[in-house]
């Protein structure tokens, strides 16, 4: 069971203050964050790619590159990777460069974005949003299967037999399909034998187990063996010595970008009642002490089959000392809590 985070890197309004944290500050801050990560001994970082004012990171692999030369074992990956609106040939070129410069530690984690700024941005049609995808996908994953290569599609000029570089240490270099629960994208992903990655923020995570079993089953049914392909969720969350001190120190920022985002999307007004009844335990909110929050990790590998969790945190603007703290008690209790009970539940027998 693998244990991480994932971040935006939100430059919100303070909720208490107003004042906003410059692009600057928040992306030295969040290179601090991945080195601690590595430090306590987690698994894995993510940081997501937008392009809006209120997120300070539009290009990941510059960000995790500036942190890999600083840290020892740690994964590093996109979370996501808008790869509709890009160019899948700089995503390879970039992500390639960060795995030699980390000595392998680089992962790719491909998905449409739930925002819509960079399509306008690169000059992208909303219209082609699913064609996009598909066919950036399939370059992406032909662009890692050798040095040199040809190919065509309709929204990028044709390849022809030219070398991609430079080559990556991992062979081949890690890809992931992030997914918001679509039924058609965990399909894809299983009959492409693609590690998944969905994004579980609401409603309770129990309700995403037919999706997993569906991604094996297209897994199995395309030639792939489901039991050697990851499963990975990212939710949000945040960790204090007591479950009453992280609702209370997580609960502004949240609600003040749920509502930023609800009034763009249509969503109903975020309370303090949804909050809470988010952090019960069949919830989405991985908000506590570490016995609650280890307790809710193991809850969703044995119940859902995800074998990578990852939290995101912070959700909007918090102190930064208080994002370290969360990271460290997330890497020095609760992640060594989760990995010895699922060792102990699989060597009985558990399944996944």
């Amino acid at each position: 069971m693998e244990i991480g985070i994932s971040t935006f890197v939100e430059t919100t309004p303070d909720v208490h203050t107003g004042e906003v944290i410059s692009h600057a500050q928040r992306l030295r801050e969040v290179v601090e964050e991945i080195v601690l990560a590595d430090q306590v001994g987690l698994d894995v970082f993510g940081v997501g790619e937008h392009h809006r004012e209120d997120y300070a990171a539009s290009s990941p692999a510059v960000v995790l590159a500036a942190a890999a030369p600083q840290t020892k074992k740690i994964r590093l990956t996109s979370a996501v990777t808008v790869l509709s609106s890009d160019d899948p040939v700089r995503v390879f070129q970039d992500f390639a460069t960060l795995d030699g410069i980390s000595n392998g530690r680089a992962e790719i984690m491909a998905g449409r974005g739930s925002f819509i700024e960079s399509f306008p941005l690169f000059g992208y049609d909303l219209k082609d949003y699913d064609e996009l995808f598909e066919e950036k996908l399939e370059l992406l994953l032909k662009l890692r299967e050798s040095e040199k290569i040809t190919w065509q599609g309709g929204h990028r000029p044709a390849i022809h037999n030219r070398g991609v570089y430079p080559r990556p240490v991992q062979n081949p270099l890690p890809v992931w399909i992030g997914s918001g629960g679509n039924p058609e994208s965990v399909v894809r992903a299983g009959l492409l034998g693609l590690p998944l990655v969905l994004a579980i923020i609401g409603g309770s995570p129990l309700q995403f187990a037919p999706l997993v079993q569906l991604y094996k089953k297209a897994a199995a049914q395309a030639g792939h063996d489901p039991s050697k392909l990851p499963v990975a969720s990212h939710s949000h969350g945040f960790l204090a010595e007591s479950t009453e001190a992280a609702a209370d120190l997580f609960f502004p920022s949240t609600q003040q970008v749920m509502n930023v985002i609800g009034r763009e999307r249509g969503w109903p007004h975020y309370d303090r009642s949804s909050f809470d009844a988010a952090r019960s335990l069949k919830g989405a909110l991985y908000v506590g002490d570490p016995d609650t929050v280890a307790e809710k990790i193991i809850m969703l590998r044995k119940e859902v089959g995800i074998t990578r969790f990852m939290l995101h945190v912070p959700l909007g603007t918090m102190p930064h000392q208080h994002v370290m703290r969360a990271i460290e008690l997330l890497g020095t209790e609760v992640a060594p809590r989760v990995r010895e009970e699922i060792a102990r539940w699989e060597q009985a027998g558990g399944q996944e």
